[in-house]
């Protein structure tokens, strides 16, 4: 039987990585510097790259899955096509009002986003249904041909589509985007019922918005890439990694892409919850570092927790609902602007700050002496002895310590009295306390301890700062599994091919119709298992069901999961159960007395994914004595120490290296505070653990 080869692709912010996998497990990877202008060109690189590592033809390839921030950059850049909205008469103002919340009560000049559409941009339709499906006022088609013209006149690229209510009767949209294919077929449409269908129009009207005005860029970009990989040989189905953690075909992505938008961050959601499961861990900090953000999800029971909506570009750092909501299956995490490339600043009040800018790859840190001349988070881990300047990215990439030191001692030590070190210390700890107060934040909104978790880190940053941040956290143990640097490219590998489908059915437990429930779940299930198998013929799919709940006057919901029980006998009785089990989990309390209402019901279909090969615990540890070793500074200690290097390669089942010190590879460096040592596992995994839980692991 011929070996099959699978290649995934994750282009980020700063770095493009490429991973080649066969049937035997990863066999080559790669970071290549992403190129903002063709990103295709990266992939080419990268592709080229390992398969000359691997001695493989990329004809071999049979399987190309691929990850990308090109969707969410083109958001918060404003890079999109030229894009109209329609919508029903009285609500073209609705995604410039939002919902009148205010994200910080106390700010007197409050500055709320702007739209992604101008108010010229944005045409209404004389039409009108309520919050059941009936129509009110019947949609004509002549008002549909006038509009259809005016947007011809105007030399629009894509149309937006979302009235008012359509979640519960599409036809009124399905009217317009038939119009429009027939006089407009040059021109990309998105009807908010087959993007989003969901309730509450600003978030809809939004996210389908955001797909619109992506959608050209993202349907040329995916078609010049699979001609680039058909022109190097590998011509072969090329899949693409949603936000929620699963793969979708390249057709299904260019139709949708806002489902791209997270699309990385899930890839190593999913790699986190691989090793989980490998290691019988319940729960895990998945902790993803790259060049440019840093991504923090908690994985419970070997799943990511997941969401239907999050947001892009906030306005404020990190506050949320000062963002662009997107409303569709997610997975949970926070993501803040801290990463490699971060640049640091000293503020007003003479404070270091750091990002979120970022250096990205052009023209990248200071050290990397491509023009960059304001101080990263990766020059502050150099002048600190957490980077080789002779080994960084496998020598690819040699750094100039004199061009960090000069970066931080001008845009930081000058504002501060601080020499480059000092001055590199400040950026370094505050990089690391804001990931920690992220991590501490998303912990508290879910109702959980961290100190009760196992962290898991990847990505080319996580393991220079992962023993820090388990300080900072109290977290004991720490797991940087083999191809840490690329493990998000790696967990698309690790997908199972996947599509959820969204409805919005009020339905208060008072008036719980269980012959409704039946049919409606069997419709979403027959809606998600038709993407799926657009995907993949021969595999077996599987389903899980949601629903989102609240108490009556609640302006929000919360997920409840069903079980296969709940599905084939609905009973409001077990239903209320269901939802006050979770809200105790997550509020300490139910409240007693108050109608119970569904607003969102969810059925993810997925392919099941291969099962991982349990890894046992080193039976046996022995000390490994480094033959080499260079000077370290300790942020707890305030203070360099000595440090041994060891490469990773070195490091068998069982071997244990004691900190302070240094575990070397082409993708990553590890450190090992003084707080800790770290033991090696048969599959490669180094397990990082503090000194008094020595005897534990």
């Amino acid at each position: 039987m011929a070996e099959i080869w699978r290649l995934a692709v994750d282009i980020g912010g700063t770095f493009t990585d490429v991973v080649l996998e066969s049937s035997e497990g990863p066999q080559a990877s790669t970071k290549v510097l992403t190129t903002y202008d063709a990103p295709e060109e990266a992939i080419i690189i990268g592709l080229q790259n390992v398969c000359r590592q691997a001695s493989v033809q990329p004809s071999q390839i049979s399987q190309i899955i691929h990850g990308t921030t090109l969707a969410t950059n083109a958001l918060i850049e404003r890079r999109g096509a030229k894009t109209a909205l329609i919508t029903t008469s009285g609500f073209r103002d609705v995604i410039e009002m939002r919902t009148e919340s205010r994200f910080e009560q106390y700010d007197l000049n409050l500055t709320l986003p702007e739209p992604l559409l101008a108010r010229n941009h944005r045409f209404v339709v004389n039409e009108r249904i309520d919050a059941k499906g009936n129509i009110l006022i019947p949609l004509q088609q002549a008002d549909i041909d006038t509009l259809a013209a005016k947007l011809a006149r105007a030399g629009y690229d894509s149309v937006a589509v979302g009235l008012l209510h359509s979640y519960a009767n599409d036809s009124h949209e399905k009217m317009i985007g038939k119009a429009l294919a027939g006089r407009l077929p040059e021109v990309m449409t998105s009807l908010s019922s087959e993007v989003s269908p969901q309730m509450r129009e600003y978030e809809r009207f939004n996210t389908t918005i955001a797909n619109a005005y992506i959608k050209p860029l993202m349907k040329s970009y995916l078609s010049r890439l699979k001609g680039r990989l058909a022109a190097e040989g590998a011509d072969c189905p090329v899949f693409l990694m949603h936000s929620g953690g699963g793969i979708i075909s390249l057709e299904n992505a260019a139709e949708f892409p806002v489902r791209l938008v997270e699309s990385g961050p899930a890839g190593g959601a999913v790699f986190a919850a691989n090793i989980a499961v490998s290691h019988g861990l319940n729960k895990v900090l998945s902790f993803d570092m790259g060049g440019t953000t840093a991504k923090i999800c908690l994985v419970k029971d070997h799943t990511p927790k997941t969401a239907r909506t999050f947001e892009v570009a906030r306005t404020y750092r990190f506050k949320k609902g000062s963002g662009m909501p997107i409303s569709i299956p997610v997975i949970d995490m926070v993501e803040i602007g801290a990463g490699g490339g971060s640049l640091a600043h000293v503020d007003l009040l003479g404070q270091i700050r750091v990002g979120p800018e970022s250096a990205g790859s052009e023209p990248g840190p200071a050290c990397f002496g491509r023009g960059g001349t304001a101080p990263a988070v990766t020059d502050a881990d150099l002048i600190l002895g957490k980077l080789d300047p002779e080994g960084f990215a496998g020598g690819s990439i040699p750094l100039y310590s004199e061009r960090a030191s000069e970066a931080l001692n001008v845009h930081i030590g000058s504002a501060s009295n601080m020499g480059a070190v000092e001055a590199a210390w400040g950026v370094a700890e505050m990089v690391d306390e804001n990931m920690a107060n992220a991590a501490r934040v998303h912990a508290v909104e879910n109702g959980e301890n961290l100190s009760d978790y196992t962290m898991i880190a990847f990505g080319g940053a996580a393991p220079l700062h992962a023993a820090r941040l388990c300080e900072k956290l109290g977290i004991s143990h720490c797991l940087i599994p083999p191809s840490a640097g690329v493990g998000s490219a790696i967990g698309f590998l690790r997908a199972p091919f996947s599509f959820e489908a969204n409805n919005s059915v009020f339905m208060p437990l008072s008036a719980f119709d269980p012959a409704r429930v039946k049919h409606l779940f069997a419709d979403m299930e027959q809606e998600a298992s038709a993407f799926v198998r657009s995907c993949v013929q021969e595999a077996e799919i599987e389903t899980a069901h949601k629903i989102y709940m609240r108490y009556a006057g609640q302006g929000w919901e919360i997920p409840v999961p069903l079980g296969i029980q709940h599905i084939k006998q609905p009973d409001a009785g077990e239903y209320k159960a269901c939802f006050e089990r979770v809200y105790e989990q997550l509020f300490a309390r139910t409240v007693a007395g108050m109608e119970i209402e569904i607003t969102v019901w969810s059925v993810n279909a997925y392919t099941k994914p291969p099962q991982a090969q349990p890894v046992l615990p080193p039976a046996h540890q022995t000390s490994s004595a480094p033959t080499y070793s260079r000077p370290l500074f300790a942020p707890a200690l305030a203070a360099y120490v000595t440090a041994g290097i060891v490469q990773r390669d070195a490091m068998k089942d069982g071997t244990l290296i004691k900190g302070p010190a240094l575990l070397t590879e082409d993708e990553t460096t590890i450190i090992i505070t003084s707080s800790r040592d770290a033991v090696a596992c048969a599959d490669g995994t180094i397990i990082m653990f503090a000194k008094q839980d020595r005897e534990q692991t």
